[in-house]
């Protein structure tokens, strides 16, 4: 469950105004969107990123982020998800200020969709969507050398947080090769 905060401007007033909101998505939704795509979800992400298609990402962005967002119900027990919801939340300021984030910063999309997927599985979609989205940002970078990253062998949500875009990309060919591996456990943002 990622609970995040998100500033954005009310639109009547001007006002800026910042309000929690709630995402997750279970495993079944997960199997749900792995099995959505001919080619799995990987494999969809790679190509997308790979023909620097923007709508494509938007799209999936878009996707991803109505589908893990939800309400907490009055007694704590459900995360209630639905069209209802799903179309008030779209409708306010706080989807589009988090839909251009996402789209706009690459470790944001990746600590977002790390954030959502249960912890056992955090690390898996670390390496299927941060793998992937890192290959725009090595593709404008293959002609400057890489600087090495200084990781221990586990690295951390907190350790990524830290790190510069140019160590995130030199992490993440060390994470499909094995030789560096993130944490499965990954707390609460």
């Amino acid at each position: 469950m990622l609970k995040k905060t998100i500033t954005y401007e009310n639109v009547f007033t001007g006002e800026p105004i910042s309000e929690d909101f709630y995402f997750h998505l279970s495993q079944a939704e997960i199997v749900e969107l792995e099995l959505s795509h001919k080619d799995g979800l990987k494999e969809t992400l790679k190509r997308i990123v790979e023909a620097e298609d923007g709508k494509g990402i938007v799209d999936e962005f878009k996707r991803i982020i109505l589908l893990s967002y939800g309400k907490r119900s009055d007694d704590g027990r459900r995360f209630v998800k639905n069209d209802d919801v799903r179309d008030e939340f779209k409708s306010t300021g706080a989807y589009s200020a988090l839909f251009m984030e996402l789209v706009t910063d690459t470790d944001a999309a990746i600590n977002f969709v790390t954030g959502i997927i249960p912890a056992g599985l955090s690390e898996e979609a670390a390496k299927i969507v941060g793998a992937d989205l890192k290959l725009v940002e090595e593709k404008s970078k293959e002609e400057t050398p890489q600087k090495e990253s200084s990781v221990e062998k586990i690295v951390t949500k907190a350790d990524i947080d830290k790190m510069s875009g140019e160590e995130l990309a030199a992490l993440w060919p060390k994470v499909r090769s094995g030789e560096v591996e993130l944490a499965t456990e990954f707390p609460d943002v």
